[in-house]
């Protein structure tokens, strides 16, 4: 089985994923009552899409670094976002039901991010000079 080509951010699983996050955080918080209007539901719809809004913007930079970097704020949204759900479960704004579907949802992006972020560590590992070095030494593979 061939990998499949990835030509630009839309075509990354973790940010397709991410966006379905969003569609459903806008969901979920369609249901929060007016006087959330500006707190949570507000809060949570912005960490939403700042997840794939970094993703994207982060795939987008010409270094590495700045991807990563991206990639990190990406990774810290979520968090904001899963805290955020958990505190409209106990607040009694999501059911448990609910609450299970957004934070089964939330694991599964912050998965593929976390694997997104190895990778690329990996590959800024092996293109980073080594300390005393002014360049990279070459690699054989």
């Amino acid at each position: 089985m061939r990998a499949r080509s990835i030509r630009g951010y839309r075509d990354l699983e973790v940010w397709q994923k991410a966006m379905d996050l969003v569609e459903l955080c806008y969901r979920v918080t369609r249901q929060y009552p007016i006087t959330e209007r500006y707190g949570l539901c507000s809060q949570s719809r912005r960490a939403a899409i700042s997840v794939p809004a970094n993703i994207a913007e982060g795939q987008g930079r010409e270094h590495l670094g700045d991807y990563l970097r991206h990639l990190s704020i990406a990774n810290g949204s979520l968090m904001e976002l899963e805290t955020e759900f958990e505190a409209a479960r106990r607040l009694g704004l999501l059911s448990e039901t609910e609450f299970t579907l957004v934070a089964k949802r939330c694991g599964e992006v912050g998965r593929l991010l976390a694997g997104l972020i190895r990778s690329l560590k990996r590959l800024w590992n092996v293109r980073r000079p080594t300390p005393g070095t002014r360049h990279p030494t070459p690699s054989n593979r």
